[in-house]
């Protein structure tokens, strides 16, 4: 009985946990809503009808901060169908604010609200991570790392 009881109640704490979504290619993207740069509110449902690149980031990752050159090149190029939106994820908001300023990063960007971490519902395993949602609000790619092939991904869907 005594093994019955703590299984029931590992179970009932895994559920209330807040887990990750499931978060793979074909499901609908998670709506939410955070704070950018501006003070502004952004909800990701708004972008609804464009491709839209989540970029998971932080200012002390040094991966991601490599990678702004490429994707500054892929923003510039495909601006008018997709919209990146950078979520700078374990930062403090002055830390955030310094380094979107810093490293001049032109498309929209969020600080991972702490009432609804997005790391935890979009399950990100580590950093970067972009997530590619297309017009309809589905999870069409998921790049973990700085990777070449979210690149030519990017070139190949939206040429």
């Amino acid at each position: 009985m005594k093994k019955i009881f703590l299984c029931c109640l590992l179970l009932a704490g895994l559920s209330c946990a807040g887990f990750a979504q499931d978060i793979r290619a074909g499901v609908q993207a998670p709506d939410f809503t955070a704070q950018k740069v501006d003070g502004t509110n952004f909800t990701l449902s708004s972008l609804q009808g464009k491709y839209v690149v989540l970029d998971f980031w932080g200012s002390w990752c040094k991966w991601c901060i490599k990678g702004f050159p490429d994707m500054k090149e892929a923003y510039a190029k495909h601006k008018a169908k997709v919209e990146f939106v950078g979520i700078a994820c374990r930062d403090t908001e002055e830390k955030w604010k310094a380094a979107t300023a810093k490293y001049e990063l032109p498309w929209i960007s969020v600080l991972n609200p702490a009432a609804n971490d997005l790391v935890r519902v979009y399950d990100v395993q580590g950093f970067p991570t972009k997530i590619v949602i297309d017009p309809q609000g589905k999870i069409v790619k998921i790049v973990l790392g700085e990777d070449p092939a979210f690149y030519d991904y990017l070139n190949t869907v939206l040429k």
